[in-house]
């Protein structure tokens, strides 16, 4: 038997290869489904079934693509009701793959066809579980993603509740437990770093399982809800009905001169998404582009940042991310790409084209004219609250990236604004989508807080009453 978590680190999602006898179970397969075919190929198996533990929100599933390319049946819990053809299970319904069973197990919370697949092993043990979102690694998945007219975010932790403390926490606490995210994922608040951990310990560590009332895990696990991502919706939608494949996706995308480029912003009012490093990204880019670096969270804030996914994306990238970065926003539904600057940012320059600038300070630098100004100065924290809560530079005010737009009053065109994160990445793409608003007097302070503690700047937990509009 082969059990084998396949993480991706960008959508913090684990998907799930599992092998016996010559057969294959796929769990919650990304949309690029190659790599599941090739280990199939390469181990002499067939994929059997891909089992898809709820309608996902934060991803495009290859669920549909894989059935096509393998004849395995697509496998739903119970209230699924998808618009291609699938088996909707059965609560306790058993699938044998090989010498092993997957058995169904319902836990209606997160949305309400959220199931788990138990794996009983071919001794007829139960070796592990595959939780999807509803149980994580120091936390449980977020009840407010699949709302209905007749549902309330409190009718879906109570049905969590019930799911967890009836079909999940009686099971062996050996158990092995493997969830669909790990920590930086928007499906849940509280993640581990970890992608996997005993149901033992889950019971002594994670918060939302130990002893409390059905009414007191109800209001711990809504405690706190921040909005989800705008695409999220449209994620869900497309998984209910099935994605083009990524292939299809590339094949109308195209390398544009600076001049077919330039042209296409303008006509196609696309956005542009520059994807180098922040630190590269400062010294010159293409007027009005935004900044979201490959090398980080790239698609859930692509995600979250721009509303509408449906929307013309132009981008740059260095050549050797050019498939990277299509593959990532395909991975979140964002398919209209127009094509991307041929030759890179080093074009647009050779092309006498217009570049823009922003301008970066180490924290020595700023904690210099912090000192200077006798800390009369705007500094604008874009981290999430939790983070400013924890520890932040005294006076600054925390205007979180995930709600820039809605907060653009909180920065100051006469002033200038000290921006910073955690580490440089999220600053930077604040900064740019200032920049493209026509504020001109921004300062990022480069290796954001991390950096900034190790200097003298006063630093505070102490919270003032938020202002932001979510």
């Amino acid at each position: 038997m082969i059990v084998e978590q396949i993480y991706t680190g960008c959508l913090a999602q684990g998907a799930y290869y599992i092998e016996s006898a010559g057969e294959v179970a796929i769990i919650d397969p990304l949309r690029e489904v190659h790599s599941y075919v090739n280990k199939a190929a390469k181990n002499n198996a067939k994929i059997k079934y891909i089992f898809e533990t709820h309608f996902h929100a934060d991803f495009v599933s290859g669920h549909v693509e894989l059935a096509q390319k393998t004849g395995a049946s697509i496998v739903y819990g119970p209230n699924a009701t998808p618009s291609f053809e699938c088996i909707v299970a059965e609560d306790g319904q058993i699938f044998e793959i090989g010498k092993i069973k997957i058995k169904v197990i319902h836990t209606p919370g997160h949305t309400m066809e959220s199931s788990c697949y138990l794996l009983i092993d071919e001794n007829g043990v139960e070796n592990c579980i595959f939780t999807g979102d509803t149980l994580f690694i120091g936390d449980v998945g977020r009840p407010d993603l699949a709302q209905k007219s007749n549902l309330t975010i409190e009718d879906l932790a109570s049905y969590l509740y019930t799911s967890l403390h009836t079909k999940i926490m009686t099971l062996p606490d050996n158990l092995i437990v493997y969830p669909a995210h790990g920590a930086g994922s928007a499906c849940g608040k509280n993640m581990s770093k970890e992608t996997y951990d005993t149901l033992g310990n889950q019971k002594k560590v994670n918060y939302a399982l130990q002893p409390q009332s059905k009414e007191q895990f109800i209001a711990a696990v809504t405690d706190g809800l921040t909005p989800p991502p705008y695409y999220f919706p449209k994620n869900v939608m497309i998984n209910k009905t099935g994605a083009k494949t990524i292939d299809e996706v590339k094949t109308s995308i195209q390398a544009l001169s600076p001049e077919a480029f330039e042209v296409a912003a303008n006509e196609l009012s696309a956005v542009m998404i520059d994807t180098r490093a922040a630190q590269s990204f400062k010294d010159g880019f293409v007027p009005n582009s935004i900044n979201i670096g490959i090398k980080g969270d790239f698609a859930p804030w692509v995600g979250t940042l721009i509303t509408d996914i449906e929307q013309p994306i132009l981008f740059i990238a260095d050549k050797e991310n050019i498939d990277d970065v299509i593959t990532r926003l395909s991975r979140v539904g964002y398919d209209n790409i127009v094509g991307y600057l041929q030759g890179g940012i080093k074009s647009w320059i050779e092309a006498g084209k217009e570049i823009d600038t922003i301008e970066s300070i180490s924290a020595e630098d700023f904690a210099k004219i912090y000192a200077e100004n006798e800390g009369k100065l705007l500094v604008k924290d874009v981290r999430k609250e939790t983070e400013y809560r924890a520890e932040h530079v005294e006076e600054a005010e925390c205007v979180s990236l995930a709600y820039l737009s809605n907060n653009m009053a909180a920065f100051s065109k006469d002033e200038t604004n000290y921006i910073h994160c955690a580490g440089g990445y999220r600053s930077m793409i604040a900064a740019s989508i200032l920049k493209s608003r026509g504020y001109e007097n921004i300062v990022d302070i480069a290796g954001g807080f991390a950096a900034i503690a190790k200097t003298e700047v006063p630093r505070s937990n102490f919270v003032c009453q938020s202002k932001l509009k979510v």
